[in-house]
């Protein structure tokens, strides 16, 4: 399985989808002036202004559920893995990667906004719905569904209930089997209770976990912070080979900062829009905004602040080209939660593996909730002619089955499963976003010509050109109609007697 598993992705991550990712993502800032930088002061408000309604989410919902899923295993595990293969450069390019990787995140939410449709009394929208509505290719739109589908309901969740297992069974000793039937239980419990019950969770626990770890993270920084400019200094050397013994991996330290980038903070990959289009917001670049500063939170915060604990405390191990061990400060410990575990149990005994363990917990299961989520929209997508109830049973049956495999299964397989959901995702994602780039760049300088102009942004598609934004046009009249005091009122006919 480990070999068939290794193959497949020998050619999904090949190094074209290597430069594909920055190279896209340096394209999106360039032509957007780079707006990860000039709009962020925007983009912290905005996360807190707008209102959820009966069909939508809030902004700051729709942000905390799009961090739910870029917030996961890999901010902790995945970290651990790319230093081990790729050696502490590898985080420089995980740091590339996001700040190029926000303006895609910027494109992908703005289109899933544009897109967007309202369906059976709730937003959906996301890849699926842009790539049929922008590009009219059904049959493409098809494909990234179901891809989505295999990806979210059984390869990605398999990865966060492994590290799940792994750091329980480190701190407390609860075998694989036990937390597999925890697992099954709660999320069941979430995930039939619909995308408001997932939105709330969401809302409630993202923020605690990711400002609780971050603070631990602070603490370690702070008692070794004179190390910190050395640590920080090792980072940027290896990342370019100029550090001795790393020059022999630095092909690996990109590819693996790269791939453990895009797993991590998903910009490009297509998840982040499946939320954002949930988000009740006037105008679309508003919810793309709130997203692209997603991606910081996720690796710029998270992901630097496990870096940091495990190069400070030297709780890392460095493998060479030939396999060898270059750095061994762990003997014996295989990369994953167990690196951060001793990172901060080195510093303060008796509470790291147990934090690491619950921090992962949270950061894990909440990122399945959000797979389900995408999932679900893409079972949305497909039932919007034909209703088929058993497809979305189906899936929860098929994400918990998933979750209860990967607890009891070897990282090695899970953590592979997973890469090859995230990379076929990628592919057809940043394929589409390419080729649909106009309508979102269309939308941030109506937005900024507005904001220029003392406005409250407001969308109109017709006005700039835009074609399949069908549920923005009846928005529209929506607003038109509230604004001058009328009411729509449905016809009645005279015959009903009514």
């Amino acid at each position: 399985m480990n070999e068939l598993v290794d193959w497949i992705n020998g050619y999904i991550w090949s190094p074209a989808l290597i430069y594909l990712c920055l190279g896209v993502g340096l394209y999106f800032s360039l032509r957007g002036r780079f707006l990860q930088v000039r709009h962020a002061k925007e983009m912290v408000l905005l996360m807190f202004q707008g209102k959820g309604s009966n069909e939508g989410v809030s902004s700051f919902q729709a942000l905390t559920m799009s961090l739910a899923g870029r917030v996961g295993t890999g901010n902790i595990a995945g970290v651990a893995t790319a230093i081990t293969f790729g050696g502490p450069g590898a985080v420089f390019w995980m740091w590339l990667v996001a700040f190029l990787g926000a303006s895609s995140a910027f494109v992908e939410s703005t289109l899933a906004q544009i897109y967007k449709e309202d369906n059976d009394g709730q937003y959906r929208g996301g890849p699926a719905y842009y790539i049929e509505k922008g590009l009219g290719m059904k049959w493409y739109a098809w494909t990234f569904a179901v891809a989505t589908i295999l990806a979210c309901g059984l390869l990605l969740p398999g990865v966060q209930a492994n590290s799940i297992a792994s750091g329980l069974e480190n701190a407390f000793g609860i075998v694989p089997s036990v937390t597999a039937g925890i697992l099954a239980i709660m999320l069941g419990f979430i995930i039939f209770g619909g995308v408001k019950r997932i939105a709330t969770f969401a809302e409630i626990v993202v923020p605690f976990m990711a400002l609780g770890y971050i603070l631990v993270a602070c603490v370690i920084i702070a008692l070794n912070i004179s190390e910190l400019p050395a640590a920080f200094m090792l980072i940027i050397k290896s990342a370019f080979g100029m550090e001795a013994g790393f020059g022999a991996i630095l092909g690996m330290a990109i590819q693996w900062g790269v791939k453990r980038g895009v797993y991590s903070n998903e910009a490009g990959q297509g998840t982040g829009p499946h939320p954002s289009a949930a988000a009740e917001v006037s105008h679309p670049a508003k919810q793309g905004l709130v997203q692209a500063f997603s991606v910081y939170v996720d690796t710029l915060f998270v992901c630097s602040a496990t870096a940091f604990m495990l190069i400070l405390t030297g709780m890392y191990n460095v493998k060479g080209a030939d396999g060898s061990l270059l750095v061994n400060g762990l003997p014996g410990i295989d990369a994953g939660p167990a690196y951060t575990q001793n990172a901060i149990e080195s510093v303060m005994p008796g509470f790291g593996s147990i934090f690491v363990a619950i921090a992962l917990f949270f950061f894990a299961f909440t990122t399945i909730v959000a797979y389900y989520y995408i999932a679900e929209t893409n079972i949305a997508y497909i039932n919007r002619k034909i209703h088929r109830p058993w497809m979305m049973f189906a899936l929860k049956i098929a994400i918990m089955a998933a979750v209860v495999y990967g607890c009891v299964k070897t990282a090695a397989v899970a953590w592979g499963l997973g890469d090859i959901g995230v990379g076929l995702m990628a592919w057809l994602n940043i394929a589409a976003i390419i080729l649909l780039q106009k309508p979102a760049f269309a939308a941030l300088r109506d937005y900024e010509a507005q904001k220029k102009a003392g406005l409250d942004p407001v969308f109109d598609p017709t006005k700039l050109g835009i074609k399949g934004a069908d549920f923005w046009i009846g928005y529209g009249k929506k607003r038109a109609a509230k604004q001058a005091g009328s009411t729509v009122v449905r016809p009645v006919e005279e015959s009903s007697g009514r």
